[in-house]
């Protein structure tokens, strides 16, 4: 066989190659065709809820309209995670003084077993004075969750009260007045950058 013959080959061969490319993958950086999604980029994060205060009483969302909430989902017998985050949501609201007062910090509580109102109402002491402690049934806590798209797992452990823990994400979650999702921050976040943050919600 000759040389140009194989050479003429070989480019033809090559040439098919980068034309099915083409037909198959379509212009670079084109969508599909057809009609698309559309997409508001508003996350669905909150909703109704019906839980009971710290003080014992029923509460649900329309509780807390006209206010901005700071959501945080935790437990009283949590080691670490949930007290250093509730300790920056207080520093942060601390930091930013009578201009958050429109904030209304909440914990919710994953472990409505243990968190009893009266419980709920010992520990919040520990931090913010307008801290508000949440709880309830299992269901109401477990819709409440859900709203909020939380991760919570009851897992074993001997060293826990009651032989167990909770495994949960740990995010704070700034809501508007009428109960809509602005913002989350991580609960590792620092108190200068929060308080920075909820600033420029005010």
């Amino acid at each position: 066989m000759r040389w140009p013959l194989v050479v003429a080959m070989v480019v033809g061969l090559l040439a098919g190659s980068v034309i099915a490319l083409i037909v198959v993958s379509g212009t670079p950086g084109r969508e599909a065709s057809g009609p698309q999604p559309l997409t508001t980029g508003k996350a669905l994060i909150g909703g109704p809820f019906r839980l009971v205060d710290h003080k014992g009483r029923s509460v649900t969302e329309k509780d807390f309209a006209g206010r901005k909430m700071l959501v945080f989902f935790g437990f009283t017998s949590c080691p670490d995670v949930c007290p250093s985050g509730l300790q920056v949501i207080s520093a942060a609201l601390d930091k930013l003084g009578p201009k958050a007062e429109t904030i209304t910090p909440v914990l919710i509580t994953v472990d409505p077993g243990r968190d009893t109102p009266a419980v709920l109402a010992e520990y919040v002491k520990s931090f913010h004075p307008r801290l508000v402690g949440l709880t309830g049934s299992e269901e109401q806590v477990q819709a409440a969750a859900k709203a909020y798209r939380v991760y919570a797992k009851k897992v074993p452990d001997d060293k826990s009260p009651g032989g167990y823990t909770i495994e949960h994400s740990a995010y704070l979650y700034l809501m508007d007045e009428s109960g809509g999702f602005l913002t989350h921050f991580p609960s590792t976040v620092g108190v200068d950058r929060l308080a920075q943050e909820l600033a420029k919600a005010l």
